[in-house]
């Protein structure tokens, strides 16, 4: 009898595993994108794409083209659609406001994906954007202690653009308050550009007469910008340089000795994450049921979110060899033309 009542415990519990993937079967989550510009969006895509495809569910998509007003109609599309759940990363966080509450009111789930979106019914995932910027600045400063600072931010619109500038400035105030660092330069790059950010870089090094020490950028596309300034006057690879990402240009930067740092923010685990949370948001899980979640209410509106955060991690020559072995970039891709020896991950 013993016997017989395991097996039918273990049949029980194939039933239930089984109701719970035919649950997920059907659903629909539909992924409204800022834009595609960034190299690492196309990894995410795949990572929440592969997720939802494994439990059954279906993935629908926009591409906003960096425009606040096309993405208020994307979410609409989606909604009209059939999504389920939403996973929405916010071109300007306030103007999506009114969609995402479309949303909300009708019952669907939203997940403000990697960029904060304050509204209290709307989930709130990314990786911890303060401590970001305090890498960023750490980094930075081993290099040029001391020195002229220029801060090329991200966009205004995009509230994770001061969220790592604090992080940043947690680190160096007080270096800046005792006169031994001086910020010479300091500009939001609209849209994330990095044409933008090299337009605001070629200004600040003609008003300091290219006295720039170190240069703390927002992200790898911003650095790329900066980095292009740098070079037109010489100048790259001598002045420190941030970014985040881990595009892999910027890798290859590292490797080269343009870049100091990119902070890899592993977005393939970003994008597993939210596609599961999503598919648990559909399903009635409620907010605070999903595991690990903390509340956050450091946006500029003060809103309290339900949240989850990753941890985030710093790239130098140091340990280019990590990220090669996590399968996140060919060894062949960061160390395109590297001198032999002169960086152990590409010896």
């Amino acid at each position: 009898m013993k016997t017989t009542r395991i097996a039918l415990a273990g049949v029980a519990l194939s039933l239930v595993l089984a109701g719970a993937a035919r649950a997920q079967d059907g659903l629909v989550v539909g992924v409204s994108w800022s834009n595609f510009q960034e190299e690492r969006w196309k990894t995410d895509e795949t990572a929440i794409r592969a997720a939802l495809e494994e439990a059954g569910a279906r993935y629908v998509s926009a591409d906003a083209q960096s425009s606040a007003a096309k993405q208020l109609t994307d979410v609409e599309s989606l909604i009209s659609q059939g999504a389920n759940a939403l996973i929405v990363l916010a071109q300007d966080s306030s103007a999506i406001g009114p969609a995402v509450q479309r949303a909300v009111d009708e019952g669907i789930p939203v997940i403000a994906y990697d960029r904060l979106i304050e509204n209290e019914d709307a989930f709130y995932i990314t990786f911890d954007n303060v401590e970001v910027g305090r890498i960023q600045a750490r980094e930075v400063e081993k290099v040029a202690p001391e020195g002229n600072y220029v801060f090329i931010k991200g966009s205004s619109a995009d509230p994770n653009a001061d969220f790592l500038f604090s992080g940043a400035m947690e680190v160096l105030q007080p270096k800046i308050d005792a006169g031994e660092i001086v910020n010479v330069g300091e500009a939001y790059t609209d849209g994330w550009l990095p044409e933008n950010a090299q337009a605001n870089m070629e200004q600040f090094l003609t008003a300091a007469n290219n006295e720039v020490a170190a240069v703390v950028a927002a992200n790898d596309g911003t650095a790329g910008g900066a980095i292009a300034a740098l070079e037109a006057q010489g100048l790259a690879g001598s002045v420190p340089v941030s970014g985040q990402d881990a595009d892999h240009a910027a890798l290859n930067r590292i490797a080269r000795g343009t870049q100091t740092v990119s902070v890899w923010k592993d977005s393939r685990e970003l994008g597993r994450q939210a596609a599961e949370i999503a598919l648990q948001l559909a399903g009635g899980t409620q907010m605070s049921e999903v595991e690990g979640v903390t509340t956050f209410d450091g946006g500029p509106n003060g809103v309290e979110m339900t949240s989850l955060f990753l941890t985030p991690v710093a790239i130098t020559q140091e340990n280019l060899g990590e990220i090669i072995d996590a399968g996140w970039v060919a060894k062949d891709v960061v160390c395109q033309g590297v001198a032999a020896g002169s960086v152990a991950a590409c010896d």
